[in-house]
């Protein structure tokens, strides 16, 4: 892809919560100055880039996904010079750093939102999308009404308190429905452009844009919010050439027209993502089907090649944690897949040591069932798990209180351990260019039920096979060309015949063929 900075061909990034991943002023908190001290451990892993989850200034109504100022980092996590000095002190390992952006609402309590609010005309009446009636409701959209003097209805985009920002609508079908390039939607891309010029001036090495397929409405085909991303890349390419854009869209032939470099593969949609690792008989809980998945998987991909790349997550702060429905060997063999599928691996923090989902916690900051995969990273076996030195009651979510809950600590000194398969993975997928994010790939058995996943991946000077087996069966996969070296095997080894692979249950393989 055209831009492309040359970091992304081998880039294992890093999810990181901030509230949850380290607290180092006694408040219960996560904070920068915590992420800053963890950089050498999450190098070491072999990550080298971050995600992390909002940081900026917000009344936390949906754990800082409702923005009161883009401009400022939450005094809770520190100050602007905090996050500058995490980029300095990234950039110095050889890491880079993604901010989350959300462009799509902000909180209601945003200056720009309380200026909206008044029924006299002003430089941002237009920021956000109001029907011209409190007594119409946008169709299809839920509202704020009844807030101010203001007559009409504001779109919110998840939340009563996240009011949609407006940039147009691509088929405007009502009075009050404004164009693409109406005054107030082009102000506010404007705006957004501002936003991100900020932080990549401070160090910042671009963005994770949240919701990013959703902005311009009335778009069924996608095609207005495909134009707006490329004015917004246009703009990036003149000011800021190298900034990395990653889209939560979930649909690559979109996103990646858009000018983004990389799109997710969401949990939600058709993606089949789910069947791997979040269902009721996951893929690699061995019993289940990862058919749907290749299928559409490479319907994504064929679509991505040569332009962008898929992303595929261990999980994230919206999903329930990868232990709850895979643990032990298999967990091994859900990494082994992680790490050796094309595009950029995400590991959310705490899935490297099967950190559990903490059940039955009443919500925090809007997480509702998702609170119980945002608790504390566990970083040793003391009271307060290495996160912090508050008292358990200030802790921002609870820890998981199992007295046996896995910690990083204790993993880093056991072999066998989880960390340590996940430290060896990352280790071989850079030693080897096929299997890195932009090595080629092709199916030779697709994952059916009781069938394993295999697959080549390639680039111009070499060709592995990768086996994954969780069934309870052996299974012969084709072997298309003499062995070569067997490069990592979990389980039992696979027994080598002419043409043939045969891998042993609950076993994992990557061989480079000849």
């Amino acid at each position: 892809m055209k831009n492309r900075p040359e970091w992304l061909s081998n880039a294992v990034f890093y999810e990181i919560y901030p509230q949850s991943f380290k607290d180092t002023d006694g408040d219960g908190i996560g904070n920068i100055k915590g992420i800053t001290e963890k950089l050498p451990y999450i190098r070491d892993l072999g990550c080298n880039a971050i995600w992390m989850n909002p940081c900026f200034d917000s009344p936390f109504g949906d754990a800082g996904y409702d923005v009161s100022d883009y401009y400022k980092v939450a005094p809770r996590y520190g100050t602007n010079e905090d996050l500058e000095e995490l980029f300095a002190e990234a950039h110095k390992l050889g890491m880079h750093v993604l901010l989350d952006l959300v462009p799509g609402h902000t909180s209601w309590k945003h200056p720009w939102f309380l200026q909206s609010m008044k029924a006299t005309a002003n430089e941002y009446t237009d920021r956000y999308i109001w029907t011209d009636s409190v007594w119409e409701e946008a169709p299809g959209y839920g509202s704020l009404r009844g807030i101010s003097d203001r007559d009409g209805s504001c779109i919110v985009n998840f939340f009563t308190h996240q009011p949609a920002l407006n940039y147009g609508f691509y088929k405007p079908n009502r009075p009050w429905q404004q164009p693409m390039d109406s005054k107030g939607a082009l102000a506010t891309r404007n705006a957004m452009k501002d936003v991100m010029a900020f932080w990549l001036s401070k160090g910042c090495d671009g963005f994770r844009v949240d919701m990013a397929g959703s902005l311009v409405k009335n778009d069924e085909d996608g095609k207005g919010t495909i134009a707006l991303w490329q004015d917004v890349r246009s703009f990036l390419n003149e000011k800021f050439p190298e900034a990395v854009l990653v889209s939560e869209w979930g649909e690559p032939d979109k996103s990646i027209e858009g000018g983004f470099h990389m799109d997710f593969l969401l949990h939600f949609g058709p993606s089949h993502y789910n069947d791997l690792f979040r269902c009721e008989k996951p893929f690699f809980g061995g019993e289940g089907d990862a058919s749907a998945f290749v299928e559409k998987y490479l319907e994504s991909y064929n679509k991505a090649t040569g332009n962008g790349l898929i992303c595929i997550p261990s999980g994230n702060h919206d999903m329930d944690r990868l232990a709850r429905t895979i643990s032990g060997e298999h967990a091994k063999m859900a990494f082994a897949f992680l790490l050796s599928m094309p595009g950029a691996p995400f590991l959310y923090y705490g899935d490297e040591i099967g950190m559990r989902y903490v059940e039955n916690l009443t919500s925090v900051e809007g997480g509702y069932g998702r609170t119980g995969s945002r608790s504390p990273m566990q970083w040793d076996a003391s009271v307060g798990a290495g996160f912090s030195e508050a008292p358990a009651e200030k802790f921002y979510i609870p820890l998981d209180p199992d007295s046996k809950r896995p910690n990083v600590e204790a993993q880093l000194a056991d072999r066998n351990s989880l960390i340590n398969e996940v430290k060896k993975l990352i280790r071989i997928r850079q030693a080897h260019e096929a299997l890195r994010n932009e090595g080629g790939i092709r199916f030779v058995c697709d994952g059916a039920k009781g069938k394993p996943l295999a697959y080549y991946r390639s680039s111009a000077g070499e060709q592995i096979l990768v086996v994954i087996n969780p069934t309870v069966e052996a299974y012969p996969v084709p072997l298309e060309t003499g062995a070569g070296e067997l490069l990592y095997c979990l389980g039992n080894k696979p027994a080598i015949g002419e043409g043939t692979c045969v891998i042993p249950a609950g076993s994992v393989c990557f061989l480079k063929v000849c």
